[in-house]
């Protein structure tokens, strides 16, 4: 008996062993081929559902792969195009492609141009990866901006890079002689636009050419040699992404749907998961213990843990018996069975149920049920301790990854700099989770550069807009700070209210009260989607915000300057109360200060020009920024617009050249003004003028244009907190409310126009236009 304990604790211990080797290793997957394909052009493998020669080979057109044997190496093109593919990855649902670089060159003696090229990029069935990607521009004399569309929405950002000499920059791209931005999410095509503001002059020497490019950003480092070694390249590797969905353009069909129809793509041991990118559906992907091509016939191969351990319990129940066992055939001959034995048995001996020669009918069995019992107690034990085990290691990885997030958000930042901390609820990350319904793709009301924001529904019933950062952004960690810091400090009716923020997962995120009415630069300009502001309501949505900026300038306990006032980062309540949001830019001035020397931060087509110049950042900054928005106001077009004549594309321009000629009624919007409310208009207009003023100095406070605002609003009849909204004017603004942040993308104030934003060092910019073509 003790001996064959011996053997049964030999099998567990194999059985222990064998259990840990596939908790540490997997399986292999076969390599497929189906229908005679080729798998590889040149240097490239092709995995299916990419594929070349014929049809079965690849899943479909956008898969097509044309092989060019007349390169050697031969050359792989997407689909029957022009397009490189340099690698494709299954896992990522991503594509590795060439693209050409923009150049604005120069004669080294005459200061002419020699070439400019302008390169563009078509993908309609796929989208231009906004996470590996980045746009760069290169030079000492350079302006460059990246445009794409996200269906019918155009988008486009930019930077600007400047230098004196090849020994003023350093390698960091940082807006001496380089400049980088983030890609537009979502876009199916990229236009690259380079251009110089004085023809390379004074730099000709080192510097005869400007470059703009968007490139896979782990390919590329600017450094001292860049200049020369890009004129010697003619294109560099970008990311794009793919899915399995419609080919013509259409909707695209996701996992519910696409898991009904005969052609669903994922195959054995595979699941599908929605992509929500724009390039596609749906991808798939191996299951946990499964590893090979998701989408070829064979689907995906492996072995499970599960399937392991009953094979093990298998060899161990069904141990040899007769070897393990005394003879339980004693005095006959035992002869093994899987999981039992049999017997032969001498002549005066019979076979008890063909497992025993006895001379009666009693059978002792309790060895066989211990053997049993050993090991399926065993088995359990193992499984449970290893379970626990995984569990406690879990959660200790869990808990000091939380504690890293939390200092990588700045939440020790934010304890030394501010006392007041508790005066805003740190949020859970499970909580912010129930909140969006596990940030359900449905719940997104806005996204832009620095993410994506979310409604969410906390346990009391109360609404709320989550905004998240993007992962892998670090500049957007200083701005959450800041804005944090900021917010705490105000408490004003027309200031977006901060509820809380959460700093315990990857990237931090600010909760804020939700605002129901959208943003004013969708009420302006999206005609048709939100309904039309009337001029009293524009009037007092104008005075609230310049009575928010004034308590921001005079008085909170150290002033504040917001730096990116705009329509889109104005938002409107359910009574179209104003409330500014998107504070990431701002910065407090200290008591003893009239101006900070700080870098040049906001958005380009509101930028004060005194501001972006010096970088003397003070409060008549926000005044000139408040001259634009009325200036929308009073006109309803876009601050800038290059569908406009040239003299017209720059609102601000535009704007004071026309009071100044006598022109004003020619571009104030029609709809809004009328004999009634004429002079009223005109007063705000030439208060848009002062406040536009190229000269700090001459420009009012903003308390003066606060108290002149309200003054416009008290000379009404009827005050607007006593207004009776019944009219058939105010039935039409009262009517079926837009949802306030769809088909948008923002800025923090959960919108945005597009426009493009800049931040860089501008000390050697000094002799920069502002108004140049508006970029």
């Amino acid at each position: 008996m003790v001996m064959g304990l011996q053997g049964i604790l030999k099998k567990v211990s194999s059985m222990a062993i064998g259990i840990l080797l596939v908790l540490a290793t997997t399986t292999k997957a076969a390599a497929q081929s189906a229908l005679d394909c080729r798998e590889s052009c040149g240097d490239l493998k092709v995995p299916y559902p990419f594929g070349m020669d014929r049809e079965g080979c690849y899943l479909g057109k956008k898969f097509v792969i044309t092989c060019n044997q007349s390169f050697h190496p031969p050359k792989a093109f997407l689909m029957r195009g022009n397009v490189e593919v340099t690698n494709i990855s299954l896992d990522d649902g991503e594509l590795s492609i060439t693209n050409f670089i923009g150049r604005d060159c120069y004669d080294e003696t005459t200061a002419l141009r020699t070439y400019r090229n302008r390169p563009r990029l078509n993908l309609p069935l796929y989208t231009v990866s906004s996470t590996k990607n980045k746009f760069f521009a290169v030079g000492c004399d350079t302006n460059a901006f990246v445009e794409g569309y996200r269906g019918t929405e155009r988008y486009a950002t930019g930077c600007i890079s400047s230098c004196d000499s090849v020994e003023t920059f350093n390698e960091s791209c940082s807006g001496v002689g380089c400049c980088q931005t983030s890609i537009p999410y979502g876009i199916k095509n990229v236009t690259v636009v380079v251009n110089s503001y004085y023809n390379h002059s004074g730099i000709l020497d080192f510097d005869p050419c400007s470059f703009a490019f968007v490139v896979d950003e782990s390919k590329f480092k600017f450094s001292h040699t860049s200049f020369k070694d890009l004129q010697n390249i003619e294109e560099l590797p970008m990311v794009i992404n793919w899915a399995i969905g419609d080919e013509s353009g259409g909707d695209y069909e996701h996992c519910y749907e696409a898991e009904k129809s005969s052609n669903f793509a994922c195959k054995n041991n595979s699941k599908c998961i929605d992509v929500h990118d724009g390039s596609g559906g749906y991808r798939c992907q191996c299951l946990t213990g499964y590893q090979g091509n998701p989408y070829h016939r064979d689907g995906c191969q492996g072995i499970k843990l599960i399937t392991y351990i009953l094979t093990y319990t298998n060899i161990f129940i069904n141990v040899d018996e007769c070897e393990n066992i005394s003879n339980p055939c004693n005095p006959g001959k035992c002869h093994n069975l899987p999981g039992n034995w049999t017997c032969t048995c001498p002549k005066g001996y019979r076979i008890i149920n063909g497992t025993a020669c006895s001379q009666s009918n009693a059978i002792d069995q309790s060895a066989r049920l211990l053997v049993l019992y050993i090991a399926l107690g065993v088995s359990l034990a193992l499984l449970v301790a290893v379970s626990m085990m995984c569990w406690g290691v879990n959660k200790i990885k869990l808990r000091k990854l939380k504690k890293k997030f939390f200092e990588q958000n700045g939440g020790l930042m934010l304890r030394q700099r501010l006392s007041n901390l508790e005066t805003a609820k740190i949020f859970t990350a499970e909580e912010l989770k129930r909140a969006t319904n596990n940030y359900d793709e449905n719940r997104v009301i806005g996204e832009g550069g620095y993410g994506k924001v979310y409604k969410g529904i906390l346990p009391d019933g109360q609404e709320v807009a989550i905004k998240k950062s993007k992962i892998g952004d670090e500049t957007q960690t200083a701005q959450f700070i800041n804005e944090m810091v900021i917010l705490l400090q105000i408490n004003h009716r027309n200031v977006v209210k901060l509820l809380g923020c959460c700093l315990e997962t990857e990237v931090p995120s600010l909760v804020y009260k939700f605002i129901t009415n959208g943003t004013l630069f969708q009420h302006i300009h999206e005609k048709g989607k939100a309904p039309l502001l009337p001029w009293k309501v524009r009037v007092k949505i104008a005075s609230e915000t310049a009575g928010a900026l004034a308590y921001l300038h005079s008085a909170t306990s150290t002033p504040i300057i917001h730096r990116d006032v705009k329509t889109s980062n104005i938002l409107l309540d359910e009574n179209y109360m104003a409330k500014v949001s998107d504070f990431g830019a701002s910065k407090l001035i200290p008591i003893d200060q009239n101006q900070l020397t700080t870098l040049v931060q906001g958005t380009l087509a509101y930028l004060d020009p005194e501001y972006f110049h010096s970088s003397q950042l003070t409060e008549k900054s926000d005044v000139y920024i408040f001259g634009v928005v009325l200036a929308e106001l009073l006109t309803s077009k876009e601050v800038v617009s290059f569908n406009r004549p040239e003299g017209e594309r720059n609102l601000a321009m535009f704007f004071v050249t026309a009071i100044e000629e006598d022109c004003l009624l020619h571009v104030l919007d029609g709809d809004i003004v009328d004999e009634a409310n004429v002079d009223e208009v005109k007063k705000v207009a030439n208060l848009a003028k002062m406040c536009l003023s190229v000269k700090g100095e001459e420009r009012p406070t903003m308390k003066e244009v606060a108290n002149e605002l309200e003054g416009l609003i008290n000379l009404d009849e009827h005050p607007w907190q006593k207004v009776d909204l019944i009219g058939e004017e105010n039935e039409y603004l009262l009517g079926s409310s837009s949802n306030a942040y769809e088909n948008s993308s923002g800025e923090s104030g959960f919108r945005s126009n597009g426009t493009a934003t800049i931040g860089y060092d501008s000390m050697k910019s000094q002799m920069l236009s502002p108004y140049n073509d508006a970029r």
